[in-house]
């Protein structure tokens, strides 16, 4: 997402569903929902950086699943708008293991705490 690499974030996703205020399952309604969503500046990126912390990944390996939590800091600056965090967060992620490769099967982001994101959002999206 931070690289502005879309149809990427909707490859890794293709099998899976992404969470948030909206919701969008499969490698093209993701890579739709990021780009209808956010904004993105000269450089081909929306200027963020988020950060994942405090990770913790339960995995059964008997039934080929895992299931994850972590914290999630977005950061982002642009020229006249100094380094800051816009939004803080929780990511529950679930995954699978199908034929020997291990893949998303859900994302869920809980924001709780929203910062200046008009410079990240486009006004439709909202916070």
């Amino acid at each position: 997402m931070d690289e502005g690499d879309f149809a990427g974030l909707g490859a890794l996703f293709a099998d899976a569903t992404f969470a948030g205020s909206t919701s969008a399952s499969g490698r093209h309604a993701v890579e739709k929902m990021f780009r209808d969503t956010l904004i993105v500046y000269e450089d081909g990126t929306p200027r963020t950086k988020h950060v994942t912390s405090n990770i913790a990944i339960e995995v059964d390996e008997v039934a080929g699943t895992a299931g994850s939590h972590s914290y999630v800091t977005v950061l982002q600056a642009l020229p006249d708008f100094a380094l800051q965090p816009i939004a803080a967060g929780r990511y529950h992620d679930r995954f699978e293991c199908r034929d020997g490769h291990w893949r998303f099967v859900e994302r869920n982001v809980r924001i709780d705490l929203v910062g200046d994101v008009s410079r990240h959002l486009r006004p439709a999206a909202g916070p």
